[in-house]
Formats: structure tokens, C-alpha cells, sequence
């Protein structure tokens, strides 16, 4: 899995949930809607790989501070909540001794590891 990570969108790989446009106001169309292609499935967490920024390769660690100083609070916000309510998560994360305040970074591989990257808060 490559270490190539972005933080957008971190938390809705982990709820699952799908972001919706607000509906247009209503108008009599002229021909019928268009059907909408559907959004593709988030894969389904079948494993968590913890790891602690520090053990990471220098490289890697410089890229997941870079990510992470780009990161908004509000994106920060939904991470957390995101392993919250995960309890598969969640579970894994404190099973190393940390919180959902000490993700950095997660990350949904294809086949369904999620690769949570942490450091100590504070």
C-alpha cells in the first residue's frame, strides 16, 4: 500500500457516508432527469493497521506532516468522530494505547485495510 495519502475525504472513507448536493429548486423540466451514476462503494474495513508516525520512514513521516498541517480543524473534527464510531476501529486504535485524538491520518487500501497513522497528542 503506498504511503500516498490524502486527508480529504479520511472521514467519510470511514463512516461510509456520501456527501449530497442540496436539491435545485423545483422547475417543470422539459425532458425527463437524467439518471445520476452512482457513487462507487466504500470497501468494507476488514483489518486496521495502527502505526505510529515515528516508526514510519523519514520520507513518509515528512509527507503525513505536510498533509496534516494542511488539514482544517473541521477536517480534524470529522476524523475523530469518524473513529468514534467505528468500533472496529476505535477498538484497534486504543488497543495501542491511543485515541481517536492521536490519528493523524487514515487510509482505506482496496482491500479493505484501513492504515491509521497516529502520534501522542500533546
Amino acid at each position: 500500500m503506498t504511503m500516498l495519502a490524502t486527508a480529504a475525504g479520511a472521514a467519510l472513507m470511514l463512516s461510509g457516508a456520501a456527501q449530497a448536493q442540496a436539491p435545485a429548486p423545483e422547475r417543470s423540466p422539459a425532458r425527463p432527469p437524467a439518471t445520476a451514476p452512482k457513487a462507487p462503494a466504500t470497501p468494507a474495513i476488514k483489518s486496521v493497521n495502527v502505526v505510529e508516525v515515528n516508526e514510519l520512514p523519514e520520507a513518509t513521516r515528512t509527507q503525513v506532516n505536510e498533509i496534516v498541517s494542511k488539514r482544517s480543524s473541521d477536517e480534524n473534527q470529522k476524523l475523530q468522530a469518524a473513529i468514534e464510531n467505528a468500533p472496529m476501529v476505535k477498538t484497534a486504535v486504543e488497543a495501542k494505547g491511543f485515541s481517536s485524538r492521536d490519528v493523524l491520518i487514515a487510509q482505506m487500501g482496496e482491500s479493505g485495510e484501513l492504515l491509521v497513522i497516529t502520534r501522542k497528542a500533546g
